[in-house]
């Protein structure tokens, strides 16, 4: 077994060295256990790379049972994994490489993040034979919501009612106990009252709801039964693991609660247990925060989060398309770390949540972020809102499709709606990192006002449940809105791949091209691209010769040559260019 001393330094200053030393032996108890079950799978990422971020029940059967493959085929092939297998098969093989299911637990709310039990893949759902299935094809990424659980869940219970090695699962906190200091991410209250068996009524922490009772990292029996959850998942095939929430992990009353150095020192232990089950295998920290604050979750040698969200393009980029002006996205880009060999930023535009704000923080005045949110209102979406310390409320996210909230409002047929969203992504793809594309935003889907209504949240908008055989039929429907967002990212996407530039670590340069034009060169030894995107609805023009880029050139995406040192580009047109030959 790898060397352990890492795991008991940073068990013995989180918990002192005498608990680090019982810690430290149950955890060894627990490698010895899960080792025999997972198979060693080194990941070393490159411009092949992509990750498809989607819920298992996403595609759901139709009235017939759909085909699976032999490596799916399991009693039941209505159930939703299984359609999602036959969609894979067909449609995304040669996209993806990766595949980031959200979460597929039993669960009470939150579409999957109140999980009753993290162990068991819902039923009604899937089985863990058809994510193991996947993940012979594709890199597992699971989710590890490590924050919080259930309120209905058993572990919840068993806290409840008092029973032995669940006394310490939550946080009881007095009611009258000053928490203005908190970091709120949410408008509900910090605190929620439960009522135990013998009639005792206690406060329990709850950050993001009520049916989401925070998990207390200060016992050991706690961080004992998480980190045999994530040797589970590591068992069952995942090598990457996300860990949702994370900066609110650490409690102590009298501070923020988000990012302490305790969640920090908790990370690093959690990769290096990872490490040891599983090397090679990689942790993702998921913290809508501030960029300054975002990459702190890399440590201060990479040894935390190998991979980190960069929670400030999705806004950057809507910010860009709906000013029309890049100056800001471009000042942003041109600040962004190289980071060392083996980290790497999650490059997304959409997920399952909304898009963040508050990574907007010293970047967007006031008021640009309120022309932000007219123009996602005026699109049909919802503003989210947080509490802050002084009780009063503001923007968290903005809740709704990336496709449409690249719509021009004041047109009811926009015509350069898939041509504005494209462009978009095409940044996105440019940018160094690995690209996380949301099944929603490869599908080209619209705003699920529907789900809204029904389940009265506002991130429904983004969450709509697609039938397989409808799904299908649109994509393959001339013409269809569908079809051409599909087509059109699919062709970026298989272009991106086979560029060595586009690889993670290749080096890149932000391009001062105006205001209407985002510019980015990507070099390696093999190869330099140049990125240009016009961000705009109006034809526009750059010249090249201050950059030293000589003609002729050829556009990857069009194969079209250009020989002069002037770029015409059409209404949000990309090019990819490198030399002729």
């Amino acid at each position: 077994m790898a060397d352990q001393s890492k795991i008991r330094n940073l068990l013995d200053q989180l918990y002192g060295a005498q608990t680090g030393a019982y810690l430290h032996a149950q955890i060894v108890n627990q490698l010895t256990e899960y080792a025999p079950r997972i198979a060693a799978k080194q990941l070393a990422f490159d411009a092949g790379d992509a990750v498809l971020i989607t819920y298992a029940d996403t595609i759901r059967a139709s009235s017939h049972p759909p085909t699976v493959t032999p490596q799916a085929r399991q009693p039941s092939a209505t159930l939703p994994m299984a359609a999602l297998r036959t969609f894979a098969d067909r449609y995304l093989a040669d996209l993806f490489s990766a595949i980031h299911f959200l979460p597929f637990f039993p669960y009470s709310s939150d579409d999957g993040f109140s999980v009753l039990d993290f162990h068991r893949v819902d039923p009604a759902v899937g089985s863990w034979q058809l994510v193991e299935g996947f993940g012979r094809d594709y890199v597992l990424m699971l989710d590890f919501v490590l924050n919080h659980i259930s309120a209905g869940s058993r572990w919840m219970r068993a806290y409840l009612d008092d029973q032995a090695g669940f006394e310490e699962l939550a946080i009881a906190v007095a009611p009258d106990t000053d928490l203005s200091a908190v970091t709120r991410p949410r408008t509900t209250p910090l605190l929620t009252p439960f009522e135990k068996s013998d009639g005792e009524t206690v406060h329990l922490w709850t950050t993001f709801s009520a049916d989401q009772v925070d998990l207390n990292y200060r016992s050991p029996t706690v961080l004992l039964k998480m980190v045999e959850v994530l040797l589970d998942y590591a068992a069952h095939g995942a090598r990457i693991l996300r860990m949702d929430a994370v900066a609110y992990l650490w409690k102590q009353i009298g501070t923020e609660c988000i990012h302490l150095p305790e969640t920090h020192q908790m990370v690093r232990l959690l990769r290096a247990i990872l490490e040891a089950a599983a090397p090679g295998s990689v942790i993702i920290t998921e913290t809508n925060v501030p960029h300054h604050e975002n990459i702190l979750y890399f440590g201060t040698d990479g040894d935390e989060a190998q991979m980190v969200y960069n929670f400030s393009l999705p806004p950057l980029l809507l910010h860009t398309f709906v000013s029309g002006d890049a100056r800001l996205l471009s000042d942003w880009a041109t600040g962004l770390e190289t980071l060392p060999a083996g980290n790497a930023f999650f490059n997304f535009t959409a997920s399952h949540d909304g898009i963040g704000v508050r990574p907007l923080e010293g970047w967007l005045p006031r008021k640009d972020l309120q022309i932000l949110i007219e123009a996602v209102r005026a699109n049909g979406g919802r503003v989210s809102s947080k509490q802050n310390s002084d009780g009063s409320r503001s923007p968290y996210e903005l809740n709704i499709t990336y496709v449409d909230a690249l719509k021009d409002p004041r047109r009811q047929l926009d015509p350069l709606h898939v041509a504005r969203f494209l462009a978009s992504q095409a940044i996105a793809l440019s940018l160094p990192g690995i690209p996380g594309i949301y099944i929603h935003s490869l599908l080209g889907s619209r705003n699920w006002q529907g789900g809204v209504l029904r389940s009265g949240r506002f991130r429904s908008i983004n969450r709509e449940r697609l039938d397989l055989d409808t799904t299908m039929a649109e994509l393959e429907m001339a013409g269809s809105f569908r079809r051409q967002v599909y087509q059109g990212y699919r062709r970026l996407m298989r272009v991106r791949r086979l560029q060595p530039a586009f690889n993670p670590d290749a080096d890149m340069q932000v391009l001062d091209l105006g205001k209407c034009i985002f510019g980015l060169e990507r070099s390696c030894a093999q190869q330099r691209i140049l990125t240009l995107v016009n961000v705009t609805g109006a034809a526009q023009s750059a010249s090249l010769g201050h950059i030293n880029w000589p003609p002729p050139l050829t556009d990857l995406l069009s194969g079209g040559e250009f020989a002069s040192e002037r770029i015409e580009l059409l209404p949000y047109q990309t090019v990819w260019l490198t030399k002729c030959g």
